[in-house]
């Protein structure tokens, strides 16, 4: 069994100042497919980052970069994607989409990405 992790990135951005930026590329410095999907197309890790939500398949995990009024519009889709856990990111906490996660039987974490990625706990 693969220890990588597919990692979908909702709120990704090309601008290097921002979080998701730099979760994408340690996440891809750390071997684990990442799909970006940020509200700009661009590139991060020379990864295109989509303006569309893909069906992908496998995901491991959705990392969230969005504040929470912004999640709403996703709901739908990370659910679909069924992955096995969603991360929010310090300025993502989000009660209500939590709590419709865990009775999807996904678990959540409010934990850092990047953290998580430097202390080998991802």
């Amino acid at each position: 069994m693969s220890d990588k992790k597919k990692t979908v990135v909702l709120g990704a951005s090309d601008h290097s100042n921002r979080y998701s930026y730099l979760a994408v590329n340690r996440l891809t410095a750390h071997g684990h497919p990442v799909v970006p999907i940020g509200a700009h197309p661009g590139r991060v890790a020379g990864i295109e980052i989509l303006t569309s939500t893909p069906n992908e398949e496998d995901v491991d995990t959705v990392t969230l970069y969005l504040n929470p009024q912004r999640q709403k519009q996703y709901y739908d889709y990370i659910i679909g994607l069924n992955p096995k856990r969603v991360v929010f990111n310090p300025g993502t906490e989000n009660e209500e989409f939590e709590a419709l996660l865990q009775q999807h039987g996904i678990a959540t974490m409010e934990a850092c990405t990047l953290v998580m990625l430097t202390t080998g706990r991802y």
